[in-house]
């Protein structure tokens, strides 16, 4: 399998995101859908790898004919666009509809003392579930890629300032660690992405979408060496100017060897991955050869 490569940040500079900022704040954004639209053509579809990328996960995982597995790869890409768009969108201030399946499972483990893992991965635009999903009692932290772009940083520390989120940068001195332990030894939320290996040389081996797909050790393993609860939360576009969250609580037997535990949830989770990657197939934003065969 090809190694796995992801820039890991926001395209553009500094001043393009600023700018863009502004223009959001009076502009419908419905026109910059528009420009995304066509924007898409040249630039990812032909001088980016992505596209063939995709095309490939369209034919062999969603199993589309070649015509509408090449439409498909076109408005993945689109709605990629939106989705950043919408992110911006957010910046400036601006508001989505957003509706909740699940949200009892939250407010359960909001109410118990101890912290609890949230996982999340690379569909829809789980940006938006951290301002959404507001804890009054419990602190959330979210780990978050450390080579992103200053300027989407700052904008989200604009956003988080009279929260209760904070943000734990992805070190390669592993310091990312003992911030995740000391947040779940206060009984906080850690929000952690599950579906890129990003380089760790630990990871499980799953069944998924029809082939064998590696997923990251670490959040599973951060979960049951504490025997926490976990959920997996998923948010999706499902109109131009509306998403909505998915919460799912993920099983595993507590009382189980580690290693047994680790792939009970590894399973859980992709489980649940899958289920809402059949769903929305055209919001699944992982532009690497995902799959072992």
């Amino acid at each position: 399998m090809a190694e796995q490569k992801w820039a890991g940040t926001t395209y553009g500079n500094g001043w393009m995101h600023k700018w863009l900022i502004r223009i959001l704040r009076f502009i419908d954004i419905r026109l910059l859908y528009g420009f995304v639209a066509i924007f898409v053509i040249p630039v990812c579809l032909i001088l980016n790898p992505s596209c063939g990328i995709a095309y490939r996960y369209f034919r062999k995982r969603i199993g589309y004919r070649p015509l509408k597995a090449a439409w498909k790869t076109y408005t993945n890409h689109c709605l990629f666009g939106q989705v950043v768009v919408d992110k911006f969108a957010m910046y400036a201030g601006k508001q989505f509809d957003v509706e909740t399946e699940g949200m009892e499972h939250i407010n359960r483990l909001n109410e118990l003392p101890e912290g609890y893992i949230q996982l999340s991965s690379h569909i829809g635009n789980y940006e938006i579930a951290g301002y959404t999903l507001v804890a009054e009692k419990k602190a959330f932290n979210a780990l978050v890629f450390a080579g992103e772009k200053a300027s989407v940083m700052d904008n989200r520390n604009k956003m988080f300032d009279d929260t209760k989120i904070r943000m734990i940068p992805l070190c390669a001195d592993m310091s990312h660690l003992f911030a995740i332990d000391n947040a779940l030894q206060n009984g906080e939320i850690v929000s952690m992405p599950a579906d890129r290996i990003n380089g760790s040389p630990k990871f499980v081996e799953h069944e998924f979408l029809g082939g064998i797909a590696r997923f990251p050790q670490g959040p599973f393993s951060v979960a049951t060496m504490r025997g926490l609860d976990v959920i997996a939360v998923n948010v999706m576009k499902i109109s131009m100017t509306k998403y909505k969250i998915f919460v799912y609580p993920l099983q595993y037997d507590k009382s189980a060897k580690r290693k047994e535990q680790i792939e009970q949830l590894s399973k859980s989770y992709v489980k649940v991955l899958e289920n809402m990657v059949r769903r929305y197939p055209e919001q699944w934003y992982n532009y690497f050869e995902f799959w072992q065969n």
